[in-house]
């Protein structure tokens, strides 16, 4: 179980790395701090089914969720989301204001 764990992540990480590195993204104001060291390796270009920052129709449907329940994906990982979305030093209000850079249009 550990080992798949781990071959899944690692591949996710390498994809998203290959992704930034293919196609970088180009994106209006400034991103909070973490986004680039986490939130981005996926969101910037959309890997493994990541709603694109920036995208707001990809979002749309999640923000109808709540910030709540955004949250609390993002703390627990949702589909390819590891825990934590690779910022395991965030907060939930970090959270919050990665989720809302994410779904605006930049």
């Amino acid at each position: 179980m550990r080992t798949t764990v781990f071959i899944r992540t690692t591949a996710i990480r390498v994809a998203a790395i290959a992704a930034l590195a293919a196609a970088p993204a180009v994106l209006a104001g400034d991103p909070p701090a973490q986004y680039a060291a986490s939130c981005g390796a996926c969101h910037a270009v959309g890997v493994a089914g990541a709603p694109a920052t920036g995208n707001v129709e990809a979002w749309a449907p999640r923000m109808e969720k709540g910030m709540e329940v955004l949250v609390a994906s993002v703390r627990n990982g949702l589909n390819a989301m590891p825990p934590g979305g690779l910022c395991n030093s965030c907060s939930d209000e970090d959270y919050a204001d990665l989720i809302t850079y994410m779904a605006t249009a930049q």
